[in-house]
């Protein structure tokens, strides 16, 4: 019986199926996911002991200032605490899933830069005192203030794309390894 492959850059060739495959590598995406979430927590830590009532100007439009975002990425769906935190937890779920599931590298890597940013802005909607916001510190001239788990969830989405357009170019639809 013929089974339909899940695309590659999930790293599954079946979801049905637990992949076999290194224990080191099954664990990547939740290690980098801890890391993740400990260093956006210290950054967003010393950015409220640094920035209460000041900014720090760094290069060109680049500066250091503390925002609290009640919304989602880019200040949408402010005021909707309730609704987001239930989308992150699927979020997590679903990343720490396919993570734990994974068999390509590149994939796990990531899914826990995606993990590790869901997880980080969770845990100050649930645990900091900040009536559901995240807090954010980074802020430029171009874009809008965001804090270390943005960066990592924006990243890990765009080494995910690069990774499914690599194998569709290559023609690998059905990695396992």
């Amino acid at each position: 019986m013929h089974r339909a492959a899940s695309p590659a850059w999930i790293g599954v060739s079946n979801l049905s199926e637990v992949t076999h495959q290194p224990k080191a590598l099954h664990w990547l995406a939740l290690g980098v996911a801890a890391l993740v979430v400990v260093i956006d927590q210290i950054t967003k830590t010393l950015a409220l002991h640094a920035l209460v009532n000041h900014a720090v100007q760094l290069v060109g439009p680049f500066s250091f200032a503390l925002a609290y975002n009640p919304g989602s990425s880019f200040s949408l769906l402010q005021g909707s605490t309730g609704p987001l935190m239930v989308i992150e937890v699927l979020f997590i779920g679903l990343l720490g899933f396919l993570g734990m599931r994974s068999s390509h590298r590149w994939t796990q890597v990531a899914l826990g830069l995606m993990l590790g940013g869901a997880m980080g802005n969770f845990v100050d909607r649930v645990f900091r005192d900040h009536h559901g916001s995240v807090i954010d510190f980074i802020a430029s001239t171009f874009w809008p203030t965001f804090n270390v788990a943005d960066a990592c969830i924006t990243v890990g989405a765009v080494i995910m794309v690069v990774v499914l357009v690599m194998d569709l170019v290559r023609g690998d639809t059905t990695r396992d390894a």
